[in-house]
């Protein structure tokens, strides 16, 4: 169904509800103040009213006001607002539902009107609904509506009455009279703003069709509070908001089917049931010796109503609805009475525990419409559901309540006895309803935090049953105390009754929550109760599934896929690997893009467990991913059939590392594992790597930093303290690349890393940073991106560096770096990192684990040298690397000086690199799998593309992008590199007449002396480092002009317009459209005006090093300013130079303007307005920036490079464009 309209309305809804809510309770003398004080007013008596406060009530509402106070005081203010609220959303939710679908007795609709948008039936038709709902009050209502005036008081007595009317069906929903709740039901409910409008006209009326759409209303309800209470330790109150998930309709069809439906049709095989089940899956085939144990354990006959089907987290209901669709159409094939099967459903079959009130709320109300439609008469049948919300008890007088239940008559009926009496013993309390009573009191005194994770005795359920049904009967037949304690006590013995039976099919999507976010009562239980399983939530349901339902039982869950192959539920693993079956499993990974089946990023699985154990039994595995569902997120087709469908043991997982469920590999994979005992961790080291503790403070991009303060090729801790340098490079994982690069960062390790390794945590208790892993700083080693998407990838990272703990690091036995970062690198690593590890996330351990052949002396090497070669090659030839020597296109040899040439040429030059990449690729794999004596070598031609991991590489570079837009993005990007590379050049960067970096230090310093020297000869560097980059032509020697003397002085005057041409014609390709009638020079400069900086900022990861400063959105003024040529004088520079140079040919050409348009008319004359106007606009955006750039200038303000760009570039105000951007705040303006 389309959930638009409800995901927009019920987060407003929430707000809405509480905010009426909250300004009745004001009128009632309960508020909070600021900091959440509770603040009651006293109620003052005045005749026949009671004021509060303020306001005045009638004086009859004083007893149900006096419990609200009681409520908010017990629960907090907070919690009684947002109880109160839900309670009336959820009210109000179901009428509507039930006046849609016309379920509403007296056939009028109470929210609405079907011919008027904004009226409501009911008041045209007072005397039919008054009969109805308040007989003894038709005429009075009656004479109401006649005076024409009081519609509000009608409607709010006709919708009270229509809950009091529906409290005898759905007692959990609507409460009989005087309940406190009606004092906050909100005012003006008639008027077309009220609270009732949005619920009526934001969600139309098909969206109402199907009762899922309860479901939904209360998961965007909640919405806002999950999105609150995600990513902290979770109170009690909160578990149900950070928890719950709504399960698409098609995985709750899957589980049911296949644990509910399943169960029937190993008795009925021929059934027609299967025929109506869209998500069954056929049983795996098994041996002979096995179908005969199936036949053993499998019941000759089954009775329908002796089913029983549990949800143990059961939400609004999703999954028991899908059991009542099942299970009617098992009591349907045995010839039940239609009118008959709603009610037995409801009352025999079907169980459902939650934590969260108003989710048993509306799960008691979708089962009950599902039997309405079923049964029109189930409203009068007074059908007792077994839905609960777990309460606690520890709130309870059990002494008082046990006195007054007088369960075995010691109290005279009728008689107070002397149980006021002070230190009265309490009677009878040696009897085994008393000790069944307490036994089960205590179980729930944390109910709201464990939830159905409550264990009770199998033992005790015939006890429970018989004492649930004695204090039924008080309930109905006992005097006035005994009715209110068997009240009381229903809710507990109902809810241990429900836990201690055993179920043939328990379905459910669990809660999901890490022990991180668990709190401090939640994390001991699950120590002590569930130890296999304690990691998060909604492993423990799976454990506490198997001690619910009965031997030879279905347990259908929906959970996170973690279970499966997570270290920390290896003893879950094998206690089911050993213990227990699987009848199906779907397994849904997050692949790192596209969507998941349940609209989340991370990975699940539907799984259908079997309480038995039959060895050798097999299971079915299936896998379903982003591109196999729909924009809905339901298969394209089921079952879904692909290269990871696979039938096997669960014992097989017996062979593999931490047992995990790998169940797609093949048994040349299983042989690996099997035949190779010696692993990685034999001839390496894989290590977590330092964690600083605080990023801004010791990491930089190595090009912040001036290039003397950094200390390369180091070979020691000793050699790198003597350097008396501060930044040393600094591996931090990044995108994915194979084999070498990704070498961006540098860390502060100055003086051996002193300051790191000696600064306090905030707390005072500890180092900040910490893994420091010292005997492998400034070694040959292997890194890795430690967060994937999906493929891992591995580099060899030469000496000289340090290691964040977003790569690892990897050191290794003397001869072993080929073969290592060969096997790491390879197709089989990948299927093997599968296995040991199917996360996003990879560990030291899972490198270690990686089993490898006992001889290796024999891999070719050669290989991966000319891989790791090409690979080095590829990065050192963008600006990004700091071993670049000069820019790719430099390196194309040609004949003649067109650039349209030397492009197709280096175009060539990358194809053959590709090429024979991946021929080496698959040598390494042949290599690789040779070692393992693997002969069946089909995967090893199976390299993707885009997994070249060479930026000359398209197909990698723009992976995520459509294939017939690479070629052009390529040849776009490679000139837009061009013209930062001569930017460079004009910035003194780089130089035509010297290899790899001139100049990147800091202050302008030493620049001097290297122009002096002829390092700049060719091609002269700007005197400054201030580049004027305008839309038009206002300075002789602005970017666009110099990029134009650039292309002049490398490839010769001949050329020079059609170069021109080519790079323009390039730049339109895909950084900016075309634009007809443009000259080359024009595009370019529009590129460089509009598109540039976007690309700079993009190129260097928003720390550019070229600065753009600019006077607004005008842009009046914009240059370029070599953040390592920046210092104390350039702003003075930059003013004098060209702004106020330029202020005057602003004013100028406006007088000039001013002359034109007093002698000219018709366009003409509009045109020059036009022009002059802009330019006014100019004028007067560049006058206010030379007061703020007056003002800068004056402070002479000079920059620590050290610092970085995030804090210098926030040195300059609204200076400089893209603020926040780069530094994270808006500009300060000093």
């Amino acid at each position: 169904m389309n959930t638009n309209n409800i995901k927009k309305y019920a987060p407003q809804a929430r707000n809405q509800f509480r905010d009426a809510v909250i300004q009745k309770l004001t009128t009632l003398g309960i508020s909070a103040d600021k900091k959440g004080n509770l603040q009651i007013a006293d109620a003052e008596l005045v005749g026949e009213t009671v004021r509060y406060g303020q306001f005045d009530y009638p004086k009859s509402t004083l007893t149900r006001r006096d419990r609200l106070v009681k409520r908010a005081r017990e629960q907090g203010f907070d919690v009684l607002v947002e109880h109160c609220a839900y309670t009336w959303f959820n009210r109000l939710c179901a009428i509507r539902y039930m006046e849609i679908h016309g379920y509403l007795d007296h056939g009028f609709r109470m929210l609405s009107h079907p011919d008027n948008p904004t009226g409501f039936e009911v008041l045209d038709h007072v005397p039919e609904v008054a009969e109805a709902l308040l007989p003894e009050k038709k005429a009075q209502l009656v004479e109401m509506k006649l005076s024409g005036n009081q519609d509000e008081a009608i409607y709010r007595e006709l919708l009270l009455a229509q809950c009091h009317a529906l409290h005898r069906a759905m007692p959990f929903l609507f409460e009989a009279v005087d309940d406190e709740a009606e004092l906050l039901l909100p005012d003006n409910l008639t008027r077309t703003d009220s609270i009732l409008r949005g619920l009526v006209d934001g969600i139309p009326e098909e969206d109402w069709q199907e009762v899922e759409v309860i479901g939904w209303l209360y998961q965007f309800y909640i919405s806002e509070k999950k999105d609150a209470v995600i990513g902290k330790v979770v109170k009690s109150e909160d578990i149900p908001a950070a928890t719950q998930l709504f399960t698409p309709n098609w995985i709750v069809q899957y589980l049911v089917q296949n644990s509910v439906g399943r169960q029937w049709l190993q008795t009925y095989p021929d059934s027609p049931l299967k025929g109506k089940m869209d998500y069954y899956i056929e049983p795996a085939e098994q041996t002979p010796e096995v179908q005969a144990q199936l036949a053993a354990i499998t019941p000759a006959s089954i009775e329908p109503e002796s089913i029983k089907v549990l949800d143990p987290a059961c939400g609004s209901g999703h999954i028991l609805i899908e059991a009542y669709n099942v299970l009617k159409n098992i009591y349907e094939e045995r010839g039940y009475r239609a009118r008959d099967i709603p009610q037995l459903i409801l009352e025999n079959n079907i169980f459902g525990l939650d934590i969260d009130d108003r989710a048993a709320q509306l799960s008691g109300f979708a089962l009950l419409m599902m039997a309405r439609q079923d049964d029109r008469r189930i409203f009068t049948r007074d059908v007792r559901l077994n839905i609960v919300s777990l309460q606690e008890s520890l709130h309870l007088d059990i002494a008082k309540l046990w006195q007054q239940l007088n369960f075995h008559q010691q109290n005279q009926t009728g008689s107070m006895g002397d149980m006021f009496a002070e230190n009265t013993a309490l009677p009878h309390t040696d009897s085994a309803e008393y000790q069944l009573l307490m036994r089960t009191l205590k179980r729930f005194v944390n109910a709201k935090t464990l939830g159905s994770l409550i264990q009770v005795p199998q033992e005790e359920e015939a006890a429970l049953k018989a004492f649930l049904d004695a204090l039924y009967r008080l309930e109905q037949e006992g005097d006035f105390q005994q009715k209110a304690a068997a009240k009381a006590f229903i809710p507990y013995i109902q809810q241990a009754w429900i836990l201690a039976q055993r179920y043939d099919a328990v379905v459910a999507n669990p809660p999901y929550m890490g022990s991180n976010w668990m709190n401090e009562m939640l994390k001991v239980y699950a120590k002590r109760y569930f130890p296999n399983s304690k990691s998060d939530l909604f492993s423990m349901f799976i454990e506490q599934s198997f001690f619910m339902v009965k031997k030879g039982g279905n347990a259908g869950l929906i959970v996170m896929e973690a279970w499966m192959f997570l270290a920390s539920y290896e003893k879950l693993r094998i206690d089911i690997i050993n213990n227990k079956n699987i009848h199906d499993l779907i397994h849904m990974p997050y692949e790192g893009k596209g969507k998941t089946p349940l609209g989340i990023n991370f990975g699940t699985s539907a799984v259908i467990f079997e309480n038995s154990y039959i060895k050798h039994k097999k299971t079915h595995f299936s896998c379903i991913r982003y591109y196999e569902i729909d924009e809905s997120g339901i298969p394209h087709n089921f079952p879904v059939m692909n290269l990871k469908n696979k039938v096997v043991s669960l014992a097989s997982f017996n062979e593999l590392p931490n047992k995990t469920f790998a169940y797609w590999i093949s048994d040349d994979l299983i042989n690996v594992f099997i035949k190779n005992r010696r692993t990685v961790g034999d001839i390496a080291n894989p290590n977590q790597a330092l964690v600083t503790g605080n990023t801004e403070e010791y990491i930089r991009k190595w090009y912040e930093v001036s290039i003397n303060k950094i200390g390369f090729n180091c070979q020691s801790r000793i050699e790198a303290k003597n350097t008396l340098r501060k930044w040393f490079p600094y591996n931090k994982g990044g995108d994915f690349r194979n084999w070498y690069g990704n070498f961006e960062h540098v860390v502060n390790w100055e003086n051996d890393g002193f300051e790191l390794q000696n600064t306090l945590h905030p707390s005072g208790n500890r180092i900040w940073a910490h893994n420091f892993v010292l005997d492998s700083i400034f070694k040959e080693s292997i890194v890795w991106s430690k967060i994937t998407s999906g493929k891992p990838c591995f580099r060899y990272s030469p000496k000289g560096f340090l290691f964040d703990d977003a790569s690892g690091v990897c050191t290794f036995n003397e001869g072993t770096k080929e073969f290592l970062i060969g096997l790491l690198c390879s197709n089989i690593n990948t299927s093997l990192q599968e296995i040991i590890n199917p996360t996003l996330n990879i560990q030291p351990a899972n490198i270690r684990d990686i089993p490898i052949p006992k001889d290796i002396s024999s891999f070719p090497k050669n290989t991966v040298t000319k891989l790791l070669e090409i690979h080095k090659q590829d990065w050192d030839s963008y600006e990004t690397s700091w071993d670049m020597q000069k820019l790719h296109i430099f390196s194309i040899l040609s004949n003649n000086n067109l650039l349209s040439d030397i492009y197709c040429n280096l175009l060539n030059e990358w194809g053959e690199l590709y090429k024979k990449t991946l021929e080496l690729e698959l040598d390494n794999n042949k290599n690789i799998l040779n070692c393992y004596n693997i002969t069946n070598k089909s995967d090893n031609d199976n390299i993707i593309t885009s997994f070249i991991s060479l930026t000359c590489n398209p197909n990698y570079r723009y992976r995520n992008e459509q294939a017939q837009n690479r070629k052009g993005r390529l040849q776009s990007d490679t000139l837009s590199e061009l013209i930062s590379y001569s930017i460079g050049c004009q910035m003194g960067r780089y130089s035509l007449d010297r290899e790899g970096l001139v100049y990147a230090h800091e202050g302008n310093r030493g620049f001097a002396e290297l122009v002096a020297e002829g390092a700049y000869k060719t091609f002269p560097a700007d005197n400054d480092g201030i580049l004027p980059l305008m839309d038009d032509e206002w300075f002789d020697d602005d970017v666009t002009s110099r990029v134009k003397e650039f292309v002049r002085t490398v490839w010769g005057e001949e050329h020079l317009q059609e170069n021109l041409d080519f790079i323009a014609e390039s730049l339109c390709l895909y950084a900016i459209k075309p634009k007809k009638g443009e000259s080359a020079l024009d595009t370019i400069r529009r590129y460089l005006s509009t598109q540039f900086w976007k690309d700079h900022m993009k190129m260097y990861k928003k720390r550019p090093i070229y600065w753009l400063f600019s006077s607004g959105k005008e842009k009046a003024f914009e240059c370029l300013v070599y953040l390592h040529r920046y210092n104390d004088a350039t702003l003075a520079r930059m003013r004098t130079e060209y702004v106020v140079p330029l202020l005057a040919r602003y004013q100028a050409n406006i007088d000039r303007l001013n002359e034109q348009v007093d002698g000219a008319s018709g366009g003409e004359a509009t045109r020059l307005k036009r022009e002059r106007d802009s330019l006014s606009k100019k004028f007067n955006e560049l006058r206010s920036f030379d007061d703020r750039l007056r003002h800068y200038a004056d402070m002479r303000i000079s920059i620590d490079l050290d610092d970085g760009v995030k804090v210098n570039y926030g040195k300059f105000g609204d200076l400089l464009a893209d603020v926040k951007a780069i530094t994270g705040n808006a500009p300060e303006i000093i």
